[in-house]
């Protein structure tokens, strides 16, 4: 993992199902629910998961609200997540069964990475590459 410094961006992402998008994250890709918050019908409001020194925020869809609508009709995104054991994650993500799209390969910069889609078509690519800060 990169240091232990507060991130300064937080990838948002908002799914159908976000309560089955939290147990996928946790369970295959290794995420720590740092927050869940939920309406009074189970609704997920606002979620954040962790991983080294970062965090995603994770929201349902169809609610209401300026970011809700702006994001209403939006598709998959990528995220990339540093790692450092690529094999070793993509061993973990494969047995939760996670659609695999890259086995872990050896790129041409000098990282090891893998590719896999999450059950809404989000793309996550773990990985040791790190961009120079």
């Amino acid at each position: 993992m990169t240091g232990t410094h507060t991130p300064s961006m937080y990838p948002t992402l908002l799914y159908r199902d976000a309560k089955a998008a939290i147990k996928q994250l946790t369970k295959s890709f290794g995420f720590t629910q740092a927050a869940l918050y939920e309406s009074e019908d189970g609704t997920v409001l606002h979620a954040e998961l962790a991983y080294g020194n970062g965090r995603v925020m994770i929201g349902s869809k169809g609610r209401v609200g300026v970011f809700a609508e702006a994001m209403r009709e939006s598709g998959p995104v990528g995220v990339y997540v540093v790692v450092e054991d690529t094999d070793a994650h993509f061993r973990r993500a494969e047995k939760g069964g996670v659609e695999i799209l890259m086995p872990p390969t050896d790129q041409d910069y000098g990282s090891r990475d893998y590719m896999a889609r999450d059950l809404e078509g989000n793309v996550w690519s773990f990985g040791t590459y790190v961009p120079a800060g």
